[in-house]
């Protein structure tokens, strides 16, 4: 019996939606479809344990092929079963579910997991017919649902922890464990406001993982910082969204860049890092700027739409992450942040860099 949450079960329906529609619709940063721009299908690709299978569209007919056998499905089943299927997901309150009726229907089609093998930030690969182009690129796409719970961008580790010094404030074991005890709802923001009472100041020194620092500085020599103001505005202002975050720092302009002509250097550089993050960078891996996911994003919306954020209307890709994600606090405990400690007399803070899909 194979069984999934709700994230896996729609790289499904994406098939099934797909093969059903026989072409992508584009979406805009808003997550509805552009109007008239469309990319027909003309075959996607799928890796399973047994083998590689290709679904072809002829007119009304998919042709399933690998290996020796070549089934012939008409369009209107994937339509039915991806309204079923839809269905399924959406009532579906357990935390992960089978669908038996799906189950069997995958069988017949050689479909026998729920996530395509990968690994990869690829989840399904499409060949399509570019119009403007006359060309048939083969594309890899991360799927991301918003069936189930928002998923996130950036995960959380201490490999995303960013390191502040407390350069002007001496503080004794007493006071450090009196201002590490505050457990309130907001605590790290209010450890933050314990330090500034104090007259204390955080000053971004370094992330906690050269690598991070190192794949950061690839992609923008001025981004370690810029995050160390995003992250810092976050855990201390009623702030979450990246937007948001970024209007307030391009309004104090920490970083002093020459903003008399009005340039978006933050919003700029910030979008940078959400497409490398969307299409391959990971903080402890080392990033060479190719991307695994060489489509993009494709959105399963909560209608049953899919659309394509695709890096040729890399405009329309950057504007979707910048306006559909947020920070977020990550376990303080596990990924080992938000404390004062004290290393050779200096005294430190760690904040952590966690970003979400908002919905």
């Amino acid at each position: 019996m194979i069984t999934g949450n709700k994230g896996e079960w729609s790289e499904i329906y994406t098939l099934f939606k797909l093969l059903g529609d026989k072409q992508l619709f584009l979406g805009s940063k808003d997550i509805e479809k552009l109007e008239g721009i469309v990319y027909p299908i003309l075959r996607i690709l799928r890796t399973e344990s047994n083998g590689s299978f290709e679904y072809s569209i002829q007119d009304e007919i998919i042709l399933v092929s690998g290996g020796e056998e070549v089934l012939k499905i008409p369009v209107p089943e994937f339509k039915q079963k991806a309204k079923f299927l839809l269905d399924k997901i959406k009532i579906n309150k357990q935390r992960t579910f089978s669908i038996p009726e799906i189950e069997a229907f995958m069988q017949s089609i050689n479909c026998l997991s729920l996530k395509a093998s990968s690994a990869a930030k690829t989840d399904i690969t499409i060949v399509v017919h570019d119009q403007r182009t006359n060309q048939q690129p083969t594309l890899g796409f991360s799927i991301k649902s918003q069936l189930g719970s928002p998923s996130t961008l950036l995960n959380a580790g201490k490999t995303t922890n960013f390191i502040f010094k407390i350069p002007n404030l001496k503080l004794d074991k007493l006071e450090i464990e009196m201002i590490n005890s505050i457990d309130s709802r907001s605590k790290i923001m209010d450890r933050i406001n314990e330090v500034l009472q104090l007259n204390g100041e955080l000053e971004f020194i370094k992330t906690e993982r050269q690598i991070f620092a190192n794949n950061l500085i690839l992609i923008d020599s001025k981004l370690p910082e810029i995050l160390s103001e995003i992250v810092y505005q976050f855990y201390s202002s009623d702030k979450s969204s990246i937007s948001d975050l970024v209007e307030n720092i391009n309004t104090k302009n920490p970083l002093g860049f020459d903003i008399s002509n009005d340039h978006k250097f933050y919003e700029y550089k910030i979008k940078r890092f959400l497409t490398d993050v969307a299409l391959g960078m990971m903080p402890s891996k080392v990033w060479t700027g190719q991307y695994d996911a060489t489509g993009g994003y494709l959105i399963v919306k909560e209608n049953g739409d899919v659309l394509c954020y695709h890096i040729y209307n890399k405009n329309e890709f950057e504007d979707y992450l910048f306006n559909n994600t947020k920070l977020e606090t990550a376990s303080s405990s596990r990924h080992n942040f938000g404390t004062i400690y004290e290393e050779n007399g200096e005294l430190y803070f760690k904040l952590n860099l966690q970003i979400r899909f908002i919905k």
